[in-house]
């Protein structure tokens, strides 16, 4: 079998071309409601631009939030710019596209999360549409319990579906 389609790869692209449109309908109308955005992105990306004190601070990887406070955002073919505010001290990023580990909007209980490319060697790649975890939280395994499931049982509302998708799946 010389050929084969990389829907790994395909998958991902499609699901960075996602958070691109998300991205330009943000940057022409701003975030609308309670939407925010969790993007946890790899600071040591070749074309990743970052301050010094920033990538000193976050040798692998960083989660900024767009919420609030947010400046300048330029969405390119490639990757955003954007300005966020670390401690009263504005700071440009550009943040390419391939660089994004997650990408998450708490709000409505939206996550992508993309493997990185030493994962991708040990392991089959795979895009997974559930909440992905914030900084400093565990990892989601399908067989975890979602947040909006144990909420539910607390206040006895019907659970919110989300769907895991795994392209394991569909491998034979």
């Amino acid at each position: 079998m010389g050929r084969s389609i990389d829907y790994g790869n395909l998958m991902h692209e499609a699901m960075r071309g996602l958070i691109r449109k998300v991205l330009d309908d943000v940057a022409e109308n701003g975030l609308p409601g309670a939407h925010h955005f969790f993007i946890t992105f790899d600071t040591s990306h070749p074309d990743a631009e970052l301050a010094d004190w920033l990538s000193d601070r976050y040798p692998g990887e960083m989660t900024v939030v767009m919420q609030h406070w947010y400046d300048n955002l330029d969405v390119g073919e490639d990757g955003f710019s954007v300005t966020l505010n670390f401690g009263d001290s504005p700071e440009p990023l550009y943040i390419p596209y391939d660089a994004i580990k997650t990408f998450v909007d708490p709000s409505v209980e939206f996550g992508l999360r993309f493997e990185t490319q030493e994962e991708e060697e040990t392991a089959p790649a795979r895009t997974e549409l559930a909440p992905a975890p914030a900084a400093g939280l565990p990892a989601l395994k399908p067989e975890d319990k979602l947040p909006a499931e144990t909420d539910a049982k607390k206040t006895d509302k019907k659970p919110q579906d989300a769907e895991i998708v795994s392209l394991d799946s569909f491998r034979k």
